[in-house]
Parts: structure tokens; sequence; C-alpha cells
């Protein structure tokens, strides 16, 4: 009987012992998997401002193409983003509110851009306003060019960066609770007085955190800019535009823009968690 006792004991201890194992293995495994992509991350982040005294940053911010392309970048990633916003509010709301045909095909469309890469849709805006382009060519008639202008930047920048802000602003609108809204209507408040009294100011802050989103997007724009506007100081030549060229030539500009744009992608991450945090 005491023999019997015994081995049971055993057995529960060696699983016991197994069972820390497996958790103790498996904790480290998951501890230097952390590590590994913390340290892949970080790395070449860190590295931008070990690269780059703060004397030569400071010196490479008053260099003309550095400043050309900051004032550029910050005005056109701003009014695009207003356009997206005016434009793609409406188009959101109608998405989450409306059983309409053809609503999964506007939907698809509208995330497009997301997976299309950034040169493909810079091609494709070229071939429709572009000087010989399928609408440009008749613009051209009345003396209206559209590629390789700052008017370009901003459509590409609006091309690129409108889902990331109707995505954000359709899901906003889809969770704010429909009592509300039925609500004011039996008060006889018209479908527009509850968008813009009802709808839209609880569901505001998802749509604050997708224009923020949106306004990054666009001011990270490349690929879509230069096939599309060119790459042109002072008129096309956005920040990620000026830090390829500036690096064939000159590293601490490149490397002051690439910090830069580092500090303002953190920026907008954390804004757009204390948005999202303050909105729940």
């Amino acid at each position: 009987m005491d023999l019997t006792r015994f081995r049971q004991e055993t057995n529960v201890f060696e699983y016991g012992s197994r069972t820390l194992l497996r958790r103790a293995t498996l904790t480290l495994l998951t501890a230097v998997l952390l590590a590994l992509f913390l340290l892949f991350i970080t790395l070449p982040v860190v590295s931008l401002f070990l690269r780059i005294s703060p004397e030569a940053f400071l010196r490479s911010l008053a260099e003309p193409v550095v400043l050309d392309a900051l004032s550029l970048s910050f005005i056109t990633a701003t009014v695009s983003t207003a356009i997206v916003v005016v434009f793609g509010t409406p188009l959101a709301l109608v998405n989450a509110r409306s059983d309409y045909a053809g609503r999964e095909l506007v939907d698809t469309l509208t995330d497009l851009p997301i997976v299309l890469p950034p040169a493909v849709a810079g091609l494709a805006l070229l071939m429709a306003f572009g000087r010989r382009g399928v609408i440009g060519q008749y613009l051209d008639i009345f003396g209206i060019h559209i590629g390789f202008t700052t008017l370009a930047v901003v459509m590409a920048q609006v091309f690129v960066a409108s889902p990331f802000y109707i995505r954000q602003a359709r899901a906003s609108f889809e969770a704010v609770d429909r009592l509300y809204e039925d609500a004011a209507r039996t008060l006889g408040a018209s479908r527009r007085t509850v968008a813009l009294r009802i709808t839209i100011p609880l569901a505001w802050g998802g749509l604050v955190s997708g224009a923020i989103l949106s306004f990054a997007r666009a001011l990270g724009e490349f690929g879509a800019t230069i096939m599309f506007a060119g790459n042109f100081q002072g008129r096309t030549q956005t920040m990620p535009l000026a830090i390829y060229t500036t690096m064939q030539g000159d590293m601490d500009a490149s490397i002051s823009l690439a910090i830069i744009l580092v500090v303002i992608s953190f920026a907008v991450i954390a804004a757009v968690k204390i948005v999202t945090r303050r909105s729940a």
C-alpha cells in the first residue's frame, strides 16, 4: 500500500517537474523571440540617431533642400488630409449606415490603394491625369497640366492615404449605437442633423485617429509621388524623395530628414493610442 502511494507521489512529482520545465522553456523561447524582434525593429532606428551629431543635425536643418522638403511635405500632407476628411466622411457614413447595391464593390475599391504597390498607383495616376492620359489629354487642350506639379503630389497622397481614414471612419460610425440616432429622428431631427449632432460627435475619437493615420501616410508617401509628380526641389520633392536624393551626396541631410520622419511616426502612434483610449 505504501509502495503504491509512493509511486503515485513520484509520478505526480515527475509530472509537475515536466510541466514546470515546459513552461520555463516556453517562457525562455518567448523572451528570446521578443528580444530578437525588438532588436530588429529598434536597432535600425537607433542607428539613425547614433550616426549623426546634434550639431550636424541642426546644421542640416538649415539647408535649402531640407527646408523645402519639410515645408512642402507638411503643406501637401495637410491639404490632402483635409480633402480625405471632407470627402471620405460622407462616404464612410453612407457605407456604415446604408445597404445599397454595389456596396461591397465600393468597399473593395476603397481598400485597393492599401494593397496596391505605390509605384503602380503613381503610374495609374499618370496614365489617367498625365498630359497624354485618359483625362489629362482633354485638360491639356485648356492648358491644364497636373502631372509633375504640386497638385500631383496632393493627388498621389490622397490616393494612397484615403483608405486609412475611410476604413477607420466607417468602423467608428458602425460602433455608434443606432438607438441614439433613432431617438433623434423620433423627435423630428433630419438625417443631416442626426449625422452632424449625434453620429459624428459620438464617433469623433475614431475620426481623429483616422485623420492622424491618413496624415502620416501622406507624409511618408514615396512611390506614387515620384512616379506621378517627379522629384523637383521646392515643387514636388517631399521628405521621402529628399531623403533618396540627398543620400547620394549629403548623408547628414538624409539622416536628419529620416530622424524627423521617425519622430513624427512615433508621435502619430502615440497620438492615435491616446485618442483611442480617451474615446473608449
